[in-house]
């Protein structure tokens, strides 16, 4: 689902939103969950058999059927949280917004961008915009939390989570070499 504007695109207007989609972070919450369930539980029952408690049968089966329960109601529940609040950014004309997951947007102009670049890898692949200065970011209005800050020497930069963002983390940086390619 794309991110709703509060100004409609001007004719000849060059706009690209980058989204995450709802089924695939659902998915990919439910495998996380899902691993760490069977670690968890495994690990349980291992401890229970080196203490001497042979688990019967009975309590394997309830083992196995809460390995089919618990990821999918943990990961729903997650996803009713993070429903309307997952990550998104649009770069356009007016420059580049964006919000990580359960945060408040940030708009910044192109001539305020000192640098991007993307860091981590897979679903945690993490943009970090990085501002020539704070007194150029505008925090847009809306719910969430202030904006993700990472404090580092050469400044303070954002963090947008782009892992599970569609299109992908390369074409979104691809994306940000054409609008800026001398400071990307």
């Amino acid at each position: 689902m794309a991110v709703v504007d509060d100004h409609p695109l001007e004719p000849g207007e060059d706009a690209t939103t980058f989204f995450q989609p709802r089924g695939l972070v659902f998915v990919t919450m439910l495998w996380v969950c899902a691993a760490v369930w069977l670690l968890c539980r495994g690990l349980s029952v291992l401890v229970q058999v080196l203490l001497g408690d042979v688990p019967p049968i009975g309590e394997l089966v309830t083992v196995a059927e809460s390995l089919l329960v618990v990821p999918v109601v943990t990961a729903s529940l997650v996803m009713l949280l993070a429903w309307n609040r997952l990550g998104w950014m649009k770069s356009s004309v007016y420059g580049l917004e964006f919000a990580a997951t359960g945060r408040r947007g940030v708009h910044l102009r192109w001539a305020s961008i000192a640098s991007v670049g993307l860091r981590r890898w897979g679903p945690f692949t993490e943009l970090v915009v990085t501002p020539t200065d704070m007194a150029a970011v505008t925090e847009l209005p809306g719910p969430g939390r202030r904006p993700r800050v990472l404090r580092r020497e050469s400044g303070p930069a954002f963090l947008i989570d782009v892992g599970l963002m569609s299109p992908g983390p390369r074409t979104l940086l691809a994306e940000l070499h054409r609008r800026i390619p001398s400071r990307v």
